[in-house]
């Protein structure tokens, strides 16, 4: 994907990747507010239900870019993703299981925005237990970006999914450590998993994403790296 971006690339594919990025900033502050659980800091300049408002805008938007990022997948020709490999999870030919799992984070987000819209009728408690699928779909699409992102190994990129993810583990120890009741079991469960998430990264994308030889190792079908090879070496003879 990085040696079509040499060749020239299409308007869908630029969108594919800015919409890409940006989603992934605002699911990170969608994440971040409702970890920290924001609204504890409301003032009269800043009341609960305006705190609210913004994190269920940042929450649609999100939703937004996401599905202009699906959008533009599906309509640029290179990769060949369809409609049904966006939504249904693991259906695709283009790196199946890092497609799939960028399905996932999309149907989990869905869910949310689908039962906030209908919590009057859904209940609360089901509206709450769906909402916790909001923290799991966070990760999921991280290691989705890596694994289908092709600007993975861009400076810029790396950048801001680093932040991104520096910024979560803050936000999870920030709140671990100021909320009252939390059980030590429940702070080393929380802690722990964050800390073993952002490790696990650090140890696998040097020989994953970031190695050599990636594209084929993901799952890009042989005639999209052999179309990619010649595009590049058509660029490099000119």
């Amino acid at each position: 994907m990085i040696s079509f971006a040499a060749a020239g690339g299409s308007a869908a594919w630029f969108m594919t990747r800015g919409t890409g990025a940006l989603a992934l900033v605002l699911l990170t502050l969608v994440v971040i507010m409702g970890i920290v659980e924001v609204g504890r800091f409301s003032s009269e300049s800043w009341p609960r239900f305006l705190i609210d408002a913004v994190h269920r805008r940042l929450a649609m938007l999100t939703v937004l870019f996401l599905g202009i990022h699906i959008l533009t997948s599906v309509l640029d020709s290179f990769t060949s993703i369809t409609l049904i490999n966006a939504v249904i999870p693991f259906t695709g030919s283009y790196r199946p299981f890092w497609l799939g799992l960028g399905a996932v984070a999309f149907d989990l987000l869905l869910a949310v925005v689908i039962t906030s819209l209908l919590r009057a009728r859904v209940g609360h408690g089901t509206w709450r237990l769906i909402h916790w699928f909001a923290y799991a779909s966070w990760p999921i699409a991280v290691l989705h970006g890596f694994g289908t992102g092709s600007d993975v190994k861009q400076s810029w990129m790396l950048l801001i999914t680093v932040i991104c993810v520096l910024s979560v583990l803050v936000a999870v120890i920030s709140r671990v450590l100021t909320t009252p009741g939390i059980t030590p079991g429940g702070r080393t469960v929380a802690v722990g998993g964050a800390v073993v998430f952002v490790l696990g990264l650090a140890i696998w994308l040097p020989g994953g994403p970031l190695g050599t030889n990636w594209a084929a190792r993901a799952g890009t079908p042989n005639a999209l790296l052999h179309y990619s090879s010649s595009a590049t070496a058509s660029v490099s003879s000119k």
